[in-house]
């Protein structure tokens, strides 16, 4: 065994160990940093998934994976991924898929495809990989079908040339009070339905809700799932996204919970609001985040399944 496979083999998941070997970024490697880029932490089944067309073998995959983590030795001066320490915090997390995301060298790697955008990845870690789980898994579900395309919040942005912070003037409904707050979207995507020679398009802002924060507040400067109805109230029923990100397409918000509870207290919240119904509020539950972390598969359901409205119809994301 020379010294390259005995460095090898006692590797630590949490630190990266080089064994000298050269790697350099290529056309695979450089497709999982963009999408890494765009959604955020994710686990391996996704990278392997967003791959799977153009490399079949799921154990080199994995090899290589190894490899972007491990090795220091490219030409970007340093591993290109990391393994985030917070999918270690968890019961025998041996037994877990590994979780990636994007080192400095990937970043600078990224520097020479203009084309590929970056989210600014912001908040609490179990936040941003719950979203990234959500907003990946219906642009892998997309890729199996010839007829819907993603469109990814980078690219929204850039042509809009904004972020993704909006003022909305709303007003409390206890007091009478008005406020300015701004309102900042976890995410937003399009699709693009496909049908012989024309072309349909909507949007969505998704909202991941771990229960971190109350449905209701007595104190309004607070955030609340209540608040929250009452800013995109103005945003979508207003047409604020409208002039925000130029669009004429309709747009819907995705509320992801992690359980059935939480969702229909939500649900109650808004039934107060809307007692003859909302169009454009929608749910669904993924209860893959719950107390125990286990990073998910990809799940094909948030294109495919039913999204529950209040007062109309479940909606499916693939619907034209």
């Amino acid at each position: 065994m020379d010294q390259r496979q005995t460095v090898s083999s006692r590797r630590n998941r949490l630190r990266p160990t080089s064994t000298g070997k050269r790697v350099s970024a290529q056309d695979r490697d450089l497709l999982w940093f963009a999408k890494l880029a765009e959604h955020g932490p994710l686990p391996t089944s996704f990278l392997l998934e967003y791959s799977r067309h153009t490399h079949k073998s799921e154990k080199r995959a994995k090899e290589r994976l190894t490899d972007l983590f491990n090795e220091a030795n490219t030409p970007h001066h340093g591993p290109y991924l990391t393994r985030p320490l917070q999918q270690f915090r968890t019961i025998d997390s041996r037994h877990n898929q590994l979780v990636y995301d994007l080192g400095l060298p990937a970043i600078a790697a990224l520097e020479n495809c203009s084309s590929i955008g970056c989210r600014s990845h912001s908040g609490p870690w179990l936040h941003r990989f719950m979203l990234a789980c959500v907003t990946a898994s219906i642009e892998l579900a997309c890729r199996q079908r010839h007829d819907i395309k993603y469109i990814p919040q980078s690219m929204i942005l850039a042509r809009a040339e904004v972020d993704l912070r909006w003022p909305t003037k709303i007003t409390d409904p206890k007091s009478g009070a008005t406020f300015v707050k701004d309102l900042i979207p976890d995410a937003v995507f399009g699709l693009e339905y496909h049908s012989g020679e024309s072309r349909k398009f909507r949007f969505f802002v998704v909202e991941v809700d771990r229960a971190t924060e109350p449905a209701t507040s007595s104190n309004f400067h607070r955030k609340s799932f209540e608040r929250h109805l009452l800013q995109y109230a103005e945003y979508i029923e207003g047409g604020g996204y409208r002039e925000h990100l130029n669009l004429t397409a309709p747009m819907l918000v995705l509320n992801v919970t992690t359980n059935l509870s939480r969702r229909t207290r939500m649900q109650e919240v808004l039934d107060e609001i809307y007692p003859a119904g909302n169009a454009y509020q929608l749910f669904q539950t993924w209860d893959a985040f719950g107390p125990v972390f286990c990073p998910p598969r990809p799940n094909p359901a948030l294109l495919i399944g039913d999204w529950a409205r209040a007062g109309y119809q479940a909606l499916r994301l693939d619907e034209k």
